[in-house]
């Protein structure tokens, strides 16, 4: 494949199509107005793909490959990059060089670079390594909940208001993640109050963000809304991410929906990495690269450079030796 070819980011420039000039991530402020209507003029991307993206692939990754690509996702300015999780190796093999991950990579000035904490030991592991922000994950249902995290939902309440009350004496922000938030590989459809039920308690908690994941990818927009709607009533819209899975196809326009409801934060991942050890069938993230060109053709800022990220997904995907899960990167990279 290669890197992207000048051609290629000519071709699948919209600024280029729109005004004959190539888009760089920046947006003026005419621009952004000509945002269409219902939509955010600005969305915060959080990539997920070094710790979500990884945390799958049966072999082991090279540290030094981590840190490569947190390094080349951090240099296409993202504003958030997801490094690690702080989990024990025995659970999650994948992420057993934690340490070695954080404390390797070039910390770009005004990038955020949270970690995964599930209890009271990760969070005091991931200060010792120097994590800055921590992030802790629930899940909507209860035997997603056992496997996952080996416990119940109310037990893990208990476990995350430690951390988090741990985390805020030293002024260090949390964000909160909702698993299954339409359904479960071992329960089935999830009922919305659920989802609620659990976000407002993080959120009570102090989470200052809360990722709502549809963890196997079987959102519509339809059932997105009707779960949006509930957690809205409970939490305010500019608290809320989404975390969209591509299982059925349906990740693109679940975000595209979230958006026309006020959701201004989207995770995702370079390459469309990812899947999840405890939800077979789960197939990876929505693509960076793809959420990326859509708010591009929607005039809608996110401040990232979609070239350097195609360039992260070339470099991760070569490293896996796979193809890339991203129908931008393939239509390009095709040309």
């Amino acid at each position: 494949m290669g890197n992207v070819p000048t051609a290629v980011k000519h071709c699948l420039s919209y600024q280029h199509l729109l005004r004959d000039q190539t888009w760089n991530g920046d947006v003026t402020t005419s621009e952004q107005e000509s945002c269409l209507s219902g939509f955010p003029k600005y969305v915060k991307i959080v990539e997920v793909g070094p710790r979500d993206g990884l945390q799958n692939e049966k072999a082991f990754v090279p540290t030094d490959v981590k840190i490569e690509l947190i390094n080349r996702l951090s240099e296409a300015g993202l504003p958030v990059v997801e490094v690690t999780s702080f989990v024990s190796s025995k659970w999650v093999p994948q992420m057993s060089d934690h340490t070695e991950v954080l404390q390797g990579i070039k910390m770009f000035s005004g990038v955020h670079y949270p970690v995964l904490t599930p209890n009271i030991q990760g969070f005091h592991s991931a200060i010792a390594a120097g994590a800055k922000e921590v992030s802790v994950f629930g899940a909507a249902s209860e035997t997603f909940s056992e496997k996952n995290i080996n416990c119940s939902i109310e037990e893990s309440m208990g476990r995350f208001e430690e951390v988090i009350r741990s985390a805020h004496s030293i002024n260090v922000p949390v964000r909160g993640y909702v698993s299954c938030v339409i359904g479960c590989p071992y329960e089935g459809k999830i009922e919305a109050h659920k989802v609620a039920e659990v976000s407002k308690r993080l959120y009570s908690m102090g989470c200052y963000e809360i990722s709502l994941g549809d963890t196997i990818g079987v959102g519509t927009p339809g059932s997105i809304r009707k779960m949006l709607e509930a957690v809205m009533k409970e939490i305010p819209v500019h608290a809320l991410a989404v975390h969209c899975h591509d299982t059925y196809g349906q990740a693109l326009a679940n975000i595209l929906t979230s958006m026309q409801m006020g959701i201004s934060v989207v995770d995702c991942a370079v390459a469309g990495l990812g899947g999840c050890p405890y939800a077979n069938g789960a197939t990876g993230n929505v693509a960076t690269e793809d959420v990326l060109y859509m708010l591009n053709g929607l005039d809608i800022h996110t401040g990232v450079d979609l070239y350097k990220v195609m360039e992260a997904g070339h470099f991760i995907c070569s490293a896996l030796n796979k193809k890339t899960n991203s129908k931008v990167s393939l239509a390009a990279f095709s040309l």
